[in-house]
């Protein structure tokens, strides 16, 4: 698989220089979705940015998601015709937009979409987030038939967690883009 055929999905405010997300973009080629507001994020442009890079892609892509990075790939495959240009997803502490705090922020978040992803996806949750309950996390892997996977006490696993590039995170990846 290409590199360009990885397709990164920061979260809100996007993922800074010492992120595993711009890590793995700099070091293996993957691309950043770029959103047109990171600060002030409205789903229907977050969606359509989406659907036009997965369908400027080659071949089927995989999504990196991270916190709303993983919403928004829950918005688009509950919506998108091109669902079968993605051949997985590995989603990694997603946000819980439905929080009163975070939905006053970012009203066009809710609800969060619960049905089944159109391909196969991994989604990690940290014991601790603090943007997400783990059962919550729970929740959604299962609403969204992600194989899902306890990730410990970790925090919201971005750069804040210590985990530099991430090479364990990586494998995951691979993984997914093997099968």
């Amino acid at each position: 698989m290409k590199p360009s055929n990885v397709l990164i999905l920061p979260g809100w405010q996007s993922s800074g220089p010492q992120h595993w997300q711009t890590l793995w973009e700099k070091r293996h080629g993957y691309v950043r979705v770029e959103q047109h507001d990171w600060i002030t994020p409205l789903r229907g442009d977050w969606l359509a940015r989406l659907e036009e890079t997965v369908l400027s892609c080659d071949e089927p892509a995989v999504l990196v998601g991270h916190s709303l990075g993983c919403i928004l790939v829950a918005a688009w495959s509950a919506l998108s015709q091109n669902t079968h240009r993605v051949k997985a997803a590995l989603l990694v502490a997603p946000g819980d937009v439905e929080r009163p705090e975070v939905r006053e922020m970012i009203p066009t978040w809710s609800p969060i979409e619960l049905r089944a992803l159109a391909f196969p996806s991994v989604l990690l949750a940290s014991r601790n987030d603090p943007h997400c309950d783990f059962e919550r996390a729970r929740l959604f892997a299962y609403a969204w038939g992600a194989q899902f996977m306890d990730y410990g006490p970790c925090g919201h696993i971005n750069a804040d967690s210590g985990l530099a590039s991430w090479p364990e995170g990586h494998v995951l990846l691979q993984d997914l883009m093997k099968d």
